[in-house]
């Protein structure tokens, strides 16, 4: 890798001092969704889409007043939860979320969350692909954290 690429595959990871269910609500509840979002990139999302399969598609609104259907692609009540975003009707450009659970005991999870672009086909995307750091994933994990930790 040169200087001037960026990884496709961003992760960050720390321990949150709250059952993997209750952390796993606020993640599969897409209107929790802004509330501990750490790249302050979306706006808000109806209730009434949480999460149960792979193949569901829940929609948000961005911050910059664009709509996005995510994709669920991997999920596993309690434990792992991926979606592919793509604008309304249109196949996903490449870019997935994942979401995963490990339970550390009654009151201890840890969470590690990953942006991997490696299928990212979509070249006006990639300035923000690279500008997807694990800086910014933690950011999500530390909001996730207070909210969990504070319920």
């Amino acid at each position: 890798m040169t200087d001037t690429e960026s990884p496709r595959i961003v992760t960050a990871s720390r321990e949150i001092a709250a059952g993997a269910g209750q952390i796993f609500e606020l993640i599969a509840d897409p209107a929790q969704q802004p509330h501990w979002d750490g790249n302050d990139n979306l706006a808000q999302a109806a209730a009434g889409q949480r999460v149960h399969a792979i193949g569901d598609v829940f929609a948000m609104t961005l911050t910059i007043d664009t709509v996005r259907e995510n994709h669920v692609v991997e999920f596993e009540e309690g434990r792992r939860i991926a979606w592919l975003p793509a604008e309304p009707g249109q196949e996903p450009p490449g870019h997935l979320w994942r979401w995963q659970l490990e339970p550390l005991g009654e009151a201890r999870t840890r969470v590690t969350h990953t942006y991997d672009w490696t299928q990212l086909t979509d070249e006006k995307r990639l300035p923000r692909a690279k500008a997807t750091t694990a800086d910014k994933l933690l950011a999500s994990i530390d909001r996730l954290g207070e909210l969990a930790e504070r319920s």
